[in-house]
């Protein structure tokens, strides 16, 4: 007609649809929508093993924060498996392996920036949640250091849903079993002496190590990783834990030595048995043990059986007992961290905390601080030992964190590069 024009549109193509407004909901709710997509009504199914004899369905959730973990900004590892779901769909690869979907995975992190060294970092990850590799995290530090919010930051980034407070174990013993602790914090007390103060702060620790003794046993054998933070966690427990592990593994493998030795050139095993017994008597003499050693094998249970006028028997023995690793278990990771903070910037913290605690009277409040001044620098004392003590401060908390990130990976990638060594040297 004349006068008038025809306009002629061209059909959407797949990334109009996914991106189009639903005109049906409000617009405030555009972060809603932008959440979920269309893809995710489609089921891609991964099989597993040479066989395919198993599979899982594809979860974009799921591998966006596998990305994350590998350092991959979160909003970026969204956008990535959302374009693997999209390529996997619009392909019909709904039945696909696991090699193939990493396959096509890697090629989408790579056009995107996030090459060989994130891809390895994936790869580090998957191998150590299928060996189930014992992963235990310690946030320790005094009051105001940060704690709390760095175990959270952490077990977001790294996608670990385990995080325990040594304060909900120490009160849950404190208040539900007969455990010798007192409801004022040992902080808040008056001792005679530093090293009496010590001891009693390490002998609360180590009443608070037996109660997390079911979480690390779990940790231990069934390879759950945990983040545990607060103040009662003493370095030189958790340290020695490593090094008994440490050495009933070198005993264990040299007794191996000594068998085949045996067997084969029948020689006398006396030398090789004297190095295990040197080995033994330098792991005792620990100078960290000049205040433990005090407290001996100080048990919960023992002490709540000696105030109830009766000795240890056989069955609360193995009830009391610390739980040993399996020898067909991975090696365990244990990372200590100690968090420390600048004196005026922790001191200003301290004061505004201590105001809203029961026991912040003024009077007590010069007392409670050098008390807590004197746990951290106990902890700190450790980092001769090989402990990180990492510095925290409210303008480079992002740094801080990110530095944390890149370390414990590193940790977990020396824990799983020992496994896979170890697995292949018991199967050649």
């Amino acid at each position: 007609m004349k006068g008038k024009e025809v306009v002629v549109c061209a059909p959407p193509s797949r990334e109009d649809l996914d991106e189009k407004v639903d005109s049906s909901r409000p617009t405030g709710r555009l972060a809603a929508r932008n959440a979920s997509s269309k893809y995710d009504f489609v089921k891609v199914k991964v099989w597993l093993g040479d066989n395919a004899d198993h599979y899982y369905v594809l979860s974009r959730f799921l591998l966006s924060r596998m990305l994350t973990v590998t350092k991959i900004p979160n909003h970026v590892a969204i956008k990535i498996a959302l374009e693997l779901k999209k390529l996997l769909i619009d392909n019909s690869l709904l039945d696909v392996s696991q090699s193939d979907l990493e396959a096509n995975l890697f090629k989408l992190m790579e056009r995107r920036g996030y090459g060989e060294e994130y891809i390895n970092r994936y790869k580090m990850m998957t191998r150590f949640h299928h060996q189930r590799v014992p992963l235990v995290i310690l946030v320790c530090g005094t009051a105001c250091s940060g704690k709390s919010t760095i175990a959270t930051q952490l077990a977001q980034r790294l996608n670990l849903p385990n995080v325990l407070q040594t304060d909900m174990v120490y009160e849950l013993l404190r208040t539900s079993t007969d455990a010798p602790l007192a409801s004022t914090p040992v902080w808040a007390r008056d001792f005679s002496s530093q090293e009496e103060f010590i001891t009693e702060f390490c002998r609360e620790c180590r009443i608070v190590r037996k109660g997390l003794a079911g979480d690390l046993k779990k940790a231990m054998k069934d390879g759950k990783p945990i983040i545990i933070e607060g103040i009662h966690l003493d370095p030189s427990i958790y340290l020695m834990d490593e090094e008994n592990s440490a050495l009933t593994n070198s005993v264990a493998k040299k007794e191996e030595v000594i068998s085949v030795t045996v067997a084969s050139e029948n020689r006398n095993p006396t030398s090789s048995e004297k190095e295990i017994e040197t080995d033994r008597e330098a792991t005792s003499t620990n100078p960290v043990e000049k205040v433990t050693d005090s407290l001996g094998s100080t048990s919960l249970c023992e002490d709540v059986l000696k105030s109830q006028g009766r000795a240890l028997d056989d069955k609360d023995k193995k009830m009391t007992a610390v739980p040993k690793k399996d020898k067909s278990s991975a090696e365990q990771i244990i990372v200590p961290i100690v968090l420390k903070m600048a004196e005026f910037d922790h001191k200003a913290l301290l004061e505004e905390w201590i105001s809203t605690r029961t026991y912040g009277v003024a009077k007590d409040q010069e007392k409670v601080i050098s008390n807590l001044k004197i746990i951290q620098d106990y902890l700190c004392s450790f980092e001769s030992q090989g402990l990180t003590v990492v510095n925290i401060s409210a303008t480079t908390f992002p740094q801080t964190l990110d530095w944390l990130h890149s370390y414990l990976l590193q940790s977990i990638e020396r824990g799983t590069s020992s496994a896979s060594s170890g697995s292949n040297k018991s199967v050649n």
